[in-house]
């Protein structure tokens, strides 16, 4: 297929800068993939699409505060920490990068200073740093890792808190995201309570999202498209749940893109492998789904992977069809918008 395929017109008012001031207030957008008919309600109806014995399968990796600001010979760098590679030794996303060399010496702060190890390419640097103690001073000066659509004033102090709290899910756990896994926004912890009253099934798994899931495809045919790695990790009983389900017969609902990314990467015959692992799956119109019965999910980007893994879910012409629905409809777009539902 070709990427234009996958392009689509949004306003840009229709970009959700900001959330909902409650969580659970956005609007969902429901399809029924079996009779292909689109409905309209609230996310906080979610629990009346579930069932007792239904297994909602979330991912609780937690977001750093990695977005931060460096000095360089006196010059103001904006850094993306990325992934620790090794001790002491961070990979890095820089803008401007040309401005970033070599052996240059970057001071976040008194307690973060890091030499630059080696030059990659796309704005990319590896840092070391005379401490392995990085993540407690990120989350002491570092700011939300907000994709670029939502639009902040560098160093936006007055939102830092704000989004440090909404650009994460209330459930998050273990450190290692660079971006939300979005779908799980719109929950609170006694949101979660009301479904586990209707004997739904809840588990957790820890995909970290890493630049995988936001790459641009610049391929003109999207089966030219390569995908980045992302790690992930599926425990013992958060496996044996899963394949109770399928053994069963009850749905397996994901929540978010990121959920299925990972199950469909540990599936073989229909089962779950528990472990760490790390992921180059990429899903498009074709893949055969083998986990995943049910998607929660948000409006996705034009020409993006999560927009081709929905339409390999639901069906191209049936979501492109939704998505201009919601446009006219004028729901909200993106990371801090609102939700789409696909069942069966």
């Amino acid at each position: 297929m070709l990427l234009e395929n996958f392009n689509y017109d949004l306003p840009k008012k229709l970009i959700a800068q900001k959330p909902l001031p409650h969580r659970e207030q956005s609007r969902m957008m429901v399809l029924n993939r079996t009779t292909q008919e689109i409905t309209h309600t609230l996310f906080s109806r979610f629990p009346e699409f579930l069932n007792k014995e239904d297994l909602l399968v979330l991912n609780n990796s937690r977001v750093i505060p990695a977005r931060v600001w460096g000095k360089n010979r006196d010059r103001d760098i904006e850094f993306l920490f990325l992934k620790e590679r090794q001790k002491k030794e961070w990979e890095v996303l820089c803008r401007p990068a040309k401005h970033v060399r070599q052996g240059d010496t970057i001071t976040f702060s008194s307690e973060l200073i890091g030499e630059v190890t080696a030059v990659l390419e796309e704005g990319k640097r590896f840092l070391r740093f005379r401490s392995a103690d990085i993540l407690p001073r990120l989350n002491k000066i570092g700011y939300a890792p907000l994709p670029p659509y939502i639009k902040r004033k560098p160093r936006p102090d007055g939102m830092r808190t704000f989004d440090l709290d909404r650009y994460q899910t209330v459930f998050a756990g273990r450190d290692g995201s660079i971006a939300a896994p979005t779908a799980g926004l719109h929950f609170t912890l006694p949101f979660l309570e009301r479904i586990r009253k209707k004997e739904v099934l809840i588990e957790y798994l820890i995909l970290d999202v890493g630049l995988a899931t936001f790459q641009p495809v610049r391929a003109e045919h999207i089966e030219d498209h390569q995908m980045l790695d992302e790690s992930y990790e599926i425990s013992s009983s958060t496996a044996a749940a899963i394949n109770r389900a399928k053994e069963e017969k009850r749905p397996v609902v994901a929540v978010g893109t990121t959920s299925v990314r990972a199950l469909e990467s540990s599936a073989e015959h229909e089962r779950i492998a528990p472990g760490s692992h790390s992921t180059r799956l990429y899903i498009y119109p074709g893949y055969e789904f083998q986990m995943v019965d049910r998607l929660l999910t948000n409006f996705h980007l034009p020409n993006s992977t999560l927009l081709m893994l929905v339409s390999a879910f639901a069906g191209y012409d049936f979501v492109m069809r939704a998505y201009r629905e919601a446009v006219e409809l004028g729901y909200r777009f993106f990371s801090y918008g609102d939700c789409m539902y696909i069942h069966e």
